[in-house]
């Protein structure tokens, strides 16, 4: 009889199997603190006793981080003029895509009404959240603070929720392998009046002065394909390798399995129980999508609580005080990231 291959049987389970079943068969997909660049470390990581949003107490892998790796390069976000071409877009009102900031783009957002430029054709940029805006739009490019340090929780060993929590907009995600937190889709320009811009990598920096992704940044490029948008990021490319653990514990791949074929039995969280490098014999993780954002849409498994604190003065996690950045304060001026928010699956005082 013909021997069945280890990723038939883990298919043939995945058909079979509750999913409850499958992701408690898939204990060992551990978060292995060896992973994350020692570029982006404060120090080395630690195991520390943590308790889940379920109230369970368990261990955690305590990663504490700079504002921006040493050695990763971002940009281009707001373009200084329309003669230049900056990072990206996901628009969302009459013409929605995927965009590259460039003339043709904010042309396009003035026939609508949002006006980001002068008659001299400069961009609005703001660059200090703190300060009140001039103008009704603008570009927001934010300044980074290389003084802010982030502290990320993540459950060594992933619990199933009895529900996956959904993640709504500038919802926390997960932590990539290089050290960037990952936060779901940016707050609409419909909401704010505000574009903050994306690098041609799906990150930007935060308002508190941290940078962090808005994408699976290692296999963007195939979303740029499918969306035919003439743009590139700058890092290494690669349609199956892991990319991030998610704030659950469970690990995030690129938009193929190690076969090379875009897996075909995804959940609505963009994941699924199947074979991995580390564990052929199969684990639950996340895939990216060739939608943008090409992140989870949801999380599977447990968080743990107070899971990201930073020292930032503003933005998610912060310890700021009422009125305090880009929220709403004291004088009543609208928030320039977002319409804060006490919504547990995310915090729109953020870019």
């Amino acid at each position: 009889m013909k021997p069945v291959s280890l990723v038939s049987k883990t298919a043939w389970l995945a058909a079979v199997l509750p999913a409850s079943l499958l992701l408690a068969s898939a204990a060992r997909a551990e978060v292995v603190p060896g992973q994350f660049s020692e570029s982006a470390l404060v120090k080395a990581p630690e195991t520390v006793e943590c308790t889940l949003e379920n109230g369970t107490t368990t261990q955690c892998t305590r990663i504490v981080v700079k504002h921006k790796p040493d050695d990763l390069k971002t940009g281009p976000f707001c373009p200084p003029t329309l003669d230049d071409a900056g990072g990206i877009w996901d628009w969302d009102g009459t013409r929605p895509g995927l965009y590259r900031l460039d003339r043709s783009f904010f042309e396009m957002l003035d026939t609508l009404g949002f006006h980001f430029y002068d008659e001299d054709e400069k961009l609005h940029i703001m660059t200090d959240l703190s300060k009140k805006p001039v103008d009704d739009n603008n570009c927001l490019n934010v300044s980074p603070d290389e003084s802010v340090e982030m502290t990320i929780l993540l459950p060594l060993e992933p619990v199933e929720a009895k529900e996956p929590t959904s993640l709504g907009t500038v919802a926390k995600v997960g932590l990539a392998l290089d050290g960037v937190p990952i936060f779901a889709d940016a707050p609409s320009v419909l909401d704010t009046g505000n574009l903050p811009a994306l690098d041609t990598c799906g990150g930007h920096t935060d308002p508190g002065g941290w940078y962090h992704w808005h994408a699976t940044a290692t296999d963007i490029d195939a979303v740029y394909s499918k969306e035919e948008v003439d743009v590139n990021c700058q890092l290494p490319q690669s349609h199956s390798a892991q990319f991030a653990y998610a704030f659950d514990g469970y690990p995030m791949f690129g938009s193929e399995d190690p076969t090379g074929e875009v897996p075909t039995d995804l959940d609505s969280c963009n994941g699924h129980f199947g074979p991995t490098k580390r564990h052929p014999e199969g684990e639950y993780h996340y895939h990216a999508t060739e939608e943008f954002p090409n992140l989870p849409k949801c999380l599977k498994g447990e968080m743990a609580k107070e899971n990201f604190t930073t020292n930032a003065k503003m933005g998610i996690g912060s310890p700021r005080a009422p009125g305090q950045g880009p929220g709403p304060g004291p004088d009543g001026v609208a928030p320039i990231g977002g319409p804060e928010s006490d919504d547990a699956s995310g915090d729109a005082n953020e870019q």
